[in-house]
């Protein structure tokens, strides 16, 4: 009869969190389907981002649809989403800016009359900001997609060329 032994789960350690996500980092730069569909993902991130604050956070959903639609990766788009809080504030200035030059003004005056109650509140507050948001989103999400996608083809040159030299190393070192 053989014993079996009772595994214990080992403790938290923070060189357990910095190895995995060295291993999420890998899987996203090796991901299947290369550097265009991680770079398309990054971009749906950033460009939902950039209009989910005048949407109370409801924007976010949109990502799942948009990554299924363009077959993109989801750890992508998140990381983009993560980017896009970041350089949120800054943008704002930028969605009032954008969102006052394409609204003609009076508006938000004519659009009250059809809304609903419960979207009245945001579309009164938020409307040039949101429109602004998803101009500049979509704009950023463009211009984020083609350096994203180039440094992703480097980084795989690169890890080739290596691969290749080291088998080469090791075919000579065999002779």
């Amino acid at each position: 009869m053989q014993r079996k032994l009772a595994t214990t789960k080992k403790p938290f350690q923070l060189r357990n969190v910095k190895r995995w996500f060295k291993y999420k980092y890998l899987m996203l730069t090796r991901a299947e389907g290369g550097p265009g569909l991680v770079a398309m993902g990054y971009s749906i991130g950033l460009a939902v981002e950039m209009f989910t604050l005048p949407t109370a956070g409801l924007a976010f959903f949109l990502i799942f649809p948009l990554i299924y639609i363009f077959r993109a990766s989801m750890a992508a788009a998140l990381i983009g989403f993560v980017f896009g809080k970041i350089i949120y504030l800054p943008m704002t200035y930028f969605h009032l800016k954008v969102g006052n030059w394409l609204l003609p003004h009076g508006t938000r005056k004519q659009l009250w009359a059809f809304l609903p109650d419960w979207m009245d509140f945001f579309v009164k507050s938020n409307l040039k900001l949101l429109v602004g948001g998803v101009v500049d989103g979509i704009i950023l999400g463009i211009l984020f997609y083609f350096p994203i996608k180039w440094l992703l083809m480097l980084y795989t040159a690169k890890r080739k060329q290596r691969r290749e030299a080291k088998r080469a190393n090791l075919v000579n070192d065999s002779n």
